[in-house]
């Protein structure tokens, strides 16, 4: 009988949600994606110091304020774990964009175009990497206008179905939209602390969005990401994709049970487009307290990793 994660990996592309390249070569996942906070734990490892270092080396030989070379060096250090990481998977790999720029379209534009720019300098093709972007308007903005130029993204951080409805009319190549963290909202600020794994909030919101997407013919690609147990991933088998940590990659892999298929995207509705600008995207996230508080919090978390890592990348380049 196969396990779980072989059955999974059946209906649905396999992601690890990690940066540590040993583990990725353990479970040998499609893709991999990175943030911030992956990337500051990736720099704690021993096998990443040689990286750290190089990284270091190359800013420092840039004209530019102190401040600006630990900036290019952490984004020489993105892109080189990320090369690294492509070079033991079949797929792409998700570099994000500094959470300090979600609201500047502008500024996101540019440090998107410079990660693939340091990519192709290590001579990796633009179709092996996904620019990852939150998704506020400024952000689903930048990433309509880097799709027209061939470079793909991931929305990421994305908790509401707005966000889902403006990424699609966006074009963006792919969402991640937020199981875990919506569920830990709803345990934190209603009176219920148990769900049900088919009655997640994080689940239902999901399958929601990719049942949108199929019924409207939508190409954005789902992954559904932040688990915090293997039932939230088990009900939503058949996702287009799902971006999971070592540590329930494992469980799944012991796990010997029957895995049934919940979503296809063959189990179309009435397609029933809906219109989302600005005005209105701005008013559903307002009167959405869950997805407003949660995607504040992941654009604070993600910078406040951002700014430790460069503050590790600056003492040691001292």
């Amino acid at each position: 009988m196969e396990n779980k994660l072989e059955q999974l990996r059946k209906m649905t592309t396999v992601v690890a949600d990690t940066g540590d390249i040993e583990a990725i070569r353990q479970w040998n996942p499609q893709d991999a994606t990175t943030n911030p906070s992956l990337l500051l734990k990736a720099a704690s490892l021993s096998n990443y110091a040689p990286l750290l270092q190089s990284a270091i080396a190359q800013a420092e030989k840039i004209n530019g304020s102190s401040d600006e070379q630990v900036a290019h060096a952490t984004d020489l250090l993105a892109v080189s774990i990320g090369k690294e990481i492509i070079n033991i998977i079949p797929g792409r790999v998700s570099t994000e964009v500094d959470a300090r720029l979600s609201f500047d379209t502008e500024a996101t534009l540019a440090k998107a175009r410079k990660l693939i720019e340091l990519y192709d300098q290590q001579c990796i093709a633009k179709d092996r990497v996904l620019i990852k972007i939150a998704s506020t308007w400024e952000g689903i903005k930048a990433a309509e206008i880097l799709e027209k130029e061939g470079i793909q993204c991931n929305l990421t951080l994305l908790f509401g179905f707005a966000q889902a409805v403006a990424a699609a009319q966006a074009g963006a190549y792919l969402i991640s939209p937020f199981v875990g963290r919506i569920l830990d909202w709803y345990v934190q600020n209603t009176a219920q602390a148990n769900y049900l794994p088919h009655e997640d909030p994080g689940v239902v919101s999901v399958t929601r969005i990719y049942e949108y997407f199929k019924s409207n013919d939508y190409s954005t690609i789902v992954m559904g990401a932040s688990f915090r147990n293997i039932g939230e991933i088990e009900v939503l088998a058949g996702c287009d994709r799902l971006t999971i940590s070592p540590q329930l990659l494992n469980e799944l892999s012991l796990d010997s049970g029957h895995l049934p298929r919940q979503l296809s995207p063959s189990n179309k509705g009435v397609p029933t487009p809906i219109n989302l600008p600005e005005q209105t995207f701005r008013w559903q996230m307002n009167e959405n307290a869950m997805a407003t508080d949660k995607l504040a919090e992941g654009i604070r978390k993600f910078a406040e990793d951002q700014i430790k890592l460069e503050n590790l990348l600056k003492s040691l380049g001292k």
